[in-house]
């Protein structure tokens, strides 16, 4: 169970004060998420979950969701965006993880494009952005994020490629911590989004993904090359033998 009056009392101040909504247990919080959405609920609401039966990753892969060992959260957003910017909301989205991370451990995590988020090369946060756009700007998107906190290990084959916070640190982490830490950095990526800072020149100096990464992608017939920046849409760029392509959807992975 999560502590919610010193998670509300850590969230004072801040937009997601009195917002946060907590199901014990739900399919997905993306998809209820969504529904109240529809149903005209503001920016900022919070949805968070101590479980979930039914959850989403990017390209319909499910999440791993144990039960109070992670946290399991959307939350809805409306902000000003234009539909050729809406990759924007998963790169900030990927850096609130990242900082939240670095802030509550002393970690160093890393961010795989678009908002993977790694610790010595395994993965401990996934994030799904879904959005809902009118003519060519977004009405409101929810944001979920997935982040492994206290799992002392995972099934095979995944314990090859996923790692928790307890896992890297040795002990224990706080849920109420990282979460509120996590609110807060997403509050101030938000911020800056809407102030009109560079958020490509931003995620590019937080991940090692962007530039100069030898790296095989899923997409069409499959390709390689080495990654080389980002197009003005935040898609990531590969210099391949073929010239440069622009990855849209495909899953990236370091070259073995």
């Amino acid at each position: 169970m999560y502590d919610l009056a010193a998670l509300g009392a850590e969230l004072r101040g801040t937009v997601f004060a009195s917002q946060v909504a907590y199901f014990p247990t739900i399919d997905s919080t993306n998809t209820y998420a969504l529904a109240q959405a529809q149903r005209g609920a503001p920016h900022g609401s919070v949805y968070l979950a101590g479980e979930q039966t039914a959850g989403r990753g990017r390209g319909g892969h499910q999440w791993h969701s144990r039960p109070q060992d992670g946290i399991y959260v959307s939350v809805l957003v409306r902000p000003s965006l234009s539909t050729d910017r809406a990759l924007w909301l998963s790169l900030i989205a990927g850096m609130a993880v990242k900082s939240a991370i670095e802030q509550a451990t002393a970690l160093a995590a890393d961010i795989r494009w678009p908002n993977d988020v790694l610790l010595h090369g395994k993965k401990c946060a996934g994030i799904l952005v879904e959005s809902v756009f009118a003519g060519d700007a977004m009405r409101y998107a929810v944001i979920g994020i997935g982040l492994n906190v206290n799992h002392d290990g995972f099934p095979e084959p995944l314990s090859q490629t996923a790692t928790s916070l307890r896992i890297e640190t040795g002990h224990p982490q706080s849920r109420e911590v990282l979460l509120s830490t996590l609110l807060r950095a997403l509050e101030a990526e938000l911020a800056a989004l809407e102030a009109g800072e560079d958020v490509l020149e931003r995620f590019t100096a937080a991940s090692s993904w962007v530039r100069n990464k030898q790296v095989s992608v899923a997409e069409d017939e499959g390709y390689t090359g080495l990654t080389c920046g980002l197009n003005p849409q935040g898609f990531l760029l590969v210099n391949t033998r073929d010239g440069i392509r622009t990855v849209r959807s495909g899953g990236v992975r370091p070259c073995e």
